[in-house]
């Protein structure tokens, strides 16, 4: 009886395993061109280059500036308030206080502040370009930072938050719209003015 019973379980074992063969290789063969991408995405990846190898040309962060909002800058700093404090005179947390921050030296801002070697020894100033940097990628703008954040995707949400650091100490002006804006705008009146002398 013992001998029937293990041959029997045998063969059922044997069966299972085929059957789960055949499975695995009948759904790789039907589904293998079943799941195209699709030809419009349902919304955009943050880093994810578009198809065709055509990156999508950035706003530059003056031009962004320019229409910044500080009042939204501030909702978008609740995510930072959890490591940073803002207010003047106040003690760092997980991460440095961040009050006068903009045009301070990258990494040497909040004194006795522990700093990653990578940011202390980045140099420069935190300055519209490298804080736009540092909110897009904080890892690739210092490999090496201690700062777990992993960024922020949307131009104008980063150029919000930069208009209110700028107002909690700094106060520094904001940079004009993007140079390379301007002629564009400026160039019709050029134009217009040239038609009469030509008549």
């Amino acid at each position: 009886m013992a001998d029937r019973f293990n041959t029997t379980a045998g063969w059922v074992l044997f069966a299972g395993i085929i059957g789960l063969g055949l499975t695995s290789l009948s759904a790789r063969h039907f589904e293998a061109d079943k799941n195209p991408r699709p030809e419009k995405m349902g919304y955009e990846i943050a880093g994810v280059e578009a198809e065709g190898g055509e990156a999508v040309a950035e706003v530059p962060i003056e031009t962004l500036l320019a229409s910044a909002d500080p009042a939204k800058g501030e909702a978008t700093f609740k995510k930072c308030a959890s490591c940073h404090t803002i207010n003047a005179g106040g003690a760092s947390g997980i991460g440095p206080n961040l009050n006068g921050i903009v045009g301070k030296p990258v990494g040497k801002h909040a004194a006795g502040f522990a700093y990653s070697p990578d940011l202390s020894g980045h140099g420069g100033n935190w300055d519209w370009a490298n804080l736009n940097a540092w909110l897009t990628s904080p890892r690739k703008f210092a490999a090496g930072t201690k700062m777990s954040f992993a960024g922020l995707a949307e131009g104008a949400e980063r150029a919000n938050l930069i208009a209110y650091l700028n107002t909690q100490g700094s106060n520094l002006p904001l940079p004009a719209a993007d140079a390379a804006a301007a002629p564009a705008k400026g160039a019709e009146p050029a134009a217009a003015a040239a038609e009469p002398a030509k008549k």
